[in-house]
């Protein structure tokens, strides 16, 4: 604001998600401006717009919401300033409306996306484009990519090497420093944070919502999440997904990866029992086990990592 003539603007914050609908929504928005005693509003270019649909195709034109804005701005009692796409001309240094910059003249922009691109892999953002104290605080919200934090989600059956993996992982990143590492055992959590909860498709949810409710605070915070549940259910594993991307900011990093040891060797080689007490009965819901088998060749769209020397 101190960039901007005294008196001349102020800054409005409402808590107020985007739903990306476009002209209806400026509209909306000029109706909640008024109710907020604000005399003019600005429309810029493509107002809440959604970007493109699956066909590559916008899904409103550039002004459409200016359009509609201003064939009710009557009754909304509201005056819409409109605000064209701006680009800026580097021989003169200063922006201008794309549509009237002459045919031939030098123009520079950078995207939403470029944008992004740029705070998420560090690379520098010209002088130009924004005020050095805006550029610091998105910086500060976007970190370069050796200070994100992101998740690494080791799925796989009981015994088949995904905590091995996972505590070989967490001695590697601890070795690399830079960030710190926490590591999520399917059985660990089990005990500490899901004692009360079954194998039931139910318990299973449940469970892993929890561990991918705790990894997206870490790794919003910058930590290397290692969490290593056997998660069979491909709709739990998406869930997953979604909750870390949504949940954990910058850091919302999601890497999944199948353990894919086969059920013979896990079973053969588990010493603590766990297939032979599941075959009693005294496990109910045990993954690959009875009316379990099949949950382990459930379709899993990850990297895969096949253990070496079996």
């Amino acid at each position: 604001m101190p960039k901007y003539p005294n008196g001349m603007a102020h800054l409005a914050l409402l808590p107020l998600a985007m739903r990306m609908g476009g002209p209806r929504e400026a509209i909306w928005h000029a109706i909640i401006r008024k109710n907020f005693g604000a005399t003019h509003f600005i429309v810029g270019r493509d107002h809440a717009g959604p970007g493109k649909n699956s066909k590559g195709e916008d899904f409103y034109g550039p002004y459409d919401a200016q359009v509609l804005v201003e064939k009710y701005q009557s009754e909304l009692n509201i005056e819409m300033v409109p605000f064209q796409q701006m680009t800026y001309l580097p021989g003169t240094d200063e922006y201008q409306p794309v549509d009237e910059v002459p045919k031939g003249v030098q123009t520079l922009d950078i995207s939403g996306t470029e944008l992004r691109r740029r705070l998420r892999t560090g690379a520098p953002i010209p002088e130009w484009f924004s005020y050095p104290e805006v550029v610091r605080t998105l910086r500060e919200s976007y970190p370069p990519r050796t200070k994100q934090g992101f998740v690494l989600f080791l799925t796989g059956l009981h015994n088949s090497g995904k905590d091995v993996i996972g505590r070989a992982l967490q001695t590697t990143l601890n070795q690399q420093g830079g960030r710190s590492v926490s590591l999520l055992l399917g059985e660990t959590v089990r005990a500490e944070l899901s004692s009360e909860l079954g194998f039931s498709p139910e318990g299973r949810h449940k469970n892993i919502a929890r561990i991918a409710f705790v990894a997206a605070e870490l790794t919003r915070a910058g930590a290397a999440v290692i969490a290593a549940p056997i998660a069979p259910y491909e709709s739990v594993r998406t869930a997953a997904r979604d909750i870390v991307t949504q949940s954990g900011g910058a850091g919302g990093n999601f890497f999944l990866i199948h353990v894919a040891t086969p059920l013979e060797f896990c079973e053969r080689t588990d010493r603590k029992g766990a297939y032979a007490r599941a075959r009693r009965g005294e496990i109910k819901g045990f993954t690959g086990i009875g009316e379990n088998r099949l949950l382990c060749l459930q379709p899993l769209r990850a990297r895969i990592l096949k253990n070496i020397g079996l």
